[in-house]
């Protein structure tokens, strides 16, 4: 039993350390199932000590159970007063083993009977209040932890105007807060088990409190890069927490759908969210005002985290040298390869030296940890089956399913900025992009079930492809209410591809062992995070490409004596005649304006060309996603025949 109840506890802490990677920031995304109980109890919450039961003095580790003396029952003394803690109660009887006297021992010339194996009794749930204030307290670490980043991402101009930098210079706090953050989730797995969950929510909390208070005393670009730095540092727990606090409100059979569904939608939500609220604030003349608002998020998520305990598994000592050593060579990896994709484009890949230094030591270092795992008995990853074919295959689907994404991100807010439209404008427009998630996230919390992961990802493929080809018959008078129906219809696509795709890789993890679980989380973490990074690259750039590409060909197409450009240079220089007197200040003002129009002309033609590219990726992972459902049918459908024939 007590090797039982080890198992239990490693499964346990696999589902907190898959929503370590639903990060996102990206983006982080995690969905189980419990489709197969003897597997998946520990993920259900089945069989989990509490921490009400541990010893006052350490809530973290998990109490020693004690054979009881096999006395028959009616002399054994009368039991001392319960803890008034019916969830305590529940969890003592469940972390003590049943009755086991020794083959053959008497007591008081008595023998106890064999008793029959019992099943653990399920956890005592929620009463209804706690539970919505375990819920309430997740949906507020989740929104918190998603405008982390996402703030400063969506007001650039005015982040750079406080700390006196121009806009490529500011988007290195945007770099900063993400370079931890990529394979910082991978060590606090351990750290957490290592040193007890409530230890790891409680220190968590309090220093991403303290970072934001830190950033209120930066005044210049180094300090700003600095405390962004940190703030990653201390806010990549905050979405493992989202997660586990999302669990803890739900009963077993509701954990992996509307528990995790949740948490997922709100820390997708970061980018829209913050591009929604934005103008509100800065029209608020407020300095500061932007970590104002995370620390308002911060300190009664702080408050409900001291209040409200989560359930604890045992602690393990499991932190080796040697992982610290392949951890570090991760993370520079890792936190190389988010901070050049993030760059590359504004700095462009082939002016900056830098840039190809850093990639090259990036690729180096995770070659070296690649190195060390593989020869190590117990690796901190399994490079060996992240290599197998199987998990290539998903990391490609995850990988495709970020650029593809780009899409929102990148895509239509691109366009509107190019065209002029303010944030204001823009602001209806993530409105809808933001219930559209939601919508989603309910949808897939109802429908997601094991074995309905192909029909989710065919749905949301078509509804992207058909929302990204819409999209790329825009004009320049095209403005965001004409988007309003294509941007929600992917909004509410993204919703439904990471949870099923997560519960796929998670479970095949699980089926190798729970010490493949890391071995996943590394993987996820390269899609989102990295692909995250990587796909928002890739579109600018070659929205960069195109757009150059295009303005050069409307420009060898402007003949000095063609009829249609001189008439339209005249109307405009006659528009401007009660502005400007002189007739030539007007005749080079027209041309400016109109060298301004081709600028924009050739930017939607760009955008269009990418929506068109986003449309055909999404039709092509259809494509192979349908492919692979059928010879995966076709293959059991062989193997079930072949069983029946023997």
């Amino acid at each position: 039993m007590r090797a039982d109840q080890d198992i239990r506890t490693t499964q346990a802490e696999a589902a907190p350390a898959a929503a370590v990677a639903a990060d996102a920031g990206s983006e982080g995304h995690v969905a189980l199932q419990s489709a197969d109980s003897s597997a998946g109890q520990g993920l259900t919450g089945q069989g989990a000590p509490l921490t009400d039961a541990a010893p006052a003095s350490d809530p973290d580790r998990a109490p020693v159970p004690v054979r009881e003396a096999t006395v028959p029952r009616d002399r054994r003394p009368e039991p001392k007063a319960a803890d008034p803690h019916p969830r305590a109660q529940a969890d003592a009887r469940q972390s003590l083993p049943a009755p086991a006297p020794e083959a053959g021992g008497e007591t008081d010339g008595a023998t106890e009977q064999p008793q029959a194996p019992q099943a653990p009794a399920a956890p005592v749930p929620h009463p209804p209040a706690r539970a919505a204030a375990y819920l309430l307290a997740g949906m507020l670490i989740a929104v918190t932890q998603a405008l982390g980043s996402s703030l400063i991402a969506a007001n650039i101009p005015y982040v750079s105007g406080q700390i006196g930098g121009t806009q490529i210079e500011a988007s290195w706090l945007v770099a900063a807060y993400m370079a931890p953050r990529a394979s910082l989730s991978l060590l606090l797995i351990k750290i957490r088990t290592q040193y007890g969950l409530r230890n790891f929510a409680e220190v968590s909390v309090v220093a991403y409190v303290l970072a934001l208070l830190l950033s209120l005393m930066v005044h210049d670009l180094p300090s700003a890069i600095t405390v962004e730095f940190i703030s990653g540092i201390a806010a990549a727990p905050m979405s493992s927490l989202a997660f586990l606090y999302c669990l803890e409100a739900f009963p077993p059979q509701r954990k992996l759908t509307f528990g995790l569904v949740i948490s997922l939608t709100l820390i997708t939500l970061g980018s829209p969210l913050a591009r929604f609220i934005s103008p509100g604030l800065i029209d608020s003349g407020l300095p500061h005002v932007l970590t104002y608002l995370s620390l308002g998020l911060a300190l009664p998520g702080m408050a409900m985290v001291m209040r409200l305990p989560l359930t604890s598994p045992p602690r393990a000592k499991v932190i080796s040298l040697l992982d610290l050593v392949s951890y570090g060579l991760i993370a520079i990896g890792m936190g190389g390869l988010t901070v050049a994709f993030l760059e590359g484009a504004s700095y462009w890949w082939l002016e900056a030296s830098w840039i190809g230094v850093l990639l090259a030591v990036s690729f180096a270092a995770l070659v070296a940890a690649a190195t060390i795992e593989w020869h190590r008995a117990e690796p901190l990853i399994d490079v060996r089956w992240i290599a197998s074919p199987a998990i290539v295959h998903f990391t490609g689907a995850l990988l495709v399913f970020r650029l593809i994404l780009s899409e929102q991100t990148s895509g239509a807010p691109g366009l509107f900025r190019q065209l002029g439209l303010s944030p204001q404008e823009m602001q209806p427009l993530f409105g809808v992009i933001i219930a559209a998630t939601l919508a989603g996230g309910l949808f897939c919390a109802l429908v997601m079930k094991p074995g309905r992961e192909g029909a989710l990802h065919i749905l949301a493929l078509v509804l992207i492809a058909g929302g990204a080809y819409a999209d790329s018959h825009a004009t320049v008078l095209t403005r965001p209410e004409q988007m309003y129906l294509t941007q929600g219809v992917i909004a509410f696509a993204a919703a439904l591809f990471l949870p099923p795709a997560m519960m796929t890789g998670l479970m095949s993890a699980l089926a190798k062992g729970p010490n493949y679980i890391l071995s996943f989380i590394i993987v996820f973490l390269t899609t989102q995070n990295i692909g995250g990074a990587l796909g928002s690259a890739a579109f600018s750039s070659f929205i960069q490409i195109r757009e150059r590409l295009h303005l050069g060909l409307l420009t060898d197409g402007l003949q000095p004596t063609d009829p249609l450009l001189v008439a339209r240079i005249t109307a405009l220089s006659g528009q401007l005649a009660g502005q400007i007197p002189d007739a030539a200040l007007r005749k080079a003002q027209a041309v400016s304006s109109l060298a301004s129009d081709t600028a924009s002309q050739a930017y939607v033609m760009a955008y269009n060309d990418a929506f068109r590219l986003i449309s055909g990726l999404a039709l092509a992972a259809l494509g192979v996603l349908l492919l692979h459902l059928f010879l995966r049918w076709a293959w059991s459908r062989r193997t079930t025949s072949s069983l029946q024939a023997a």
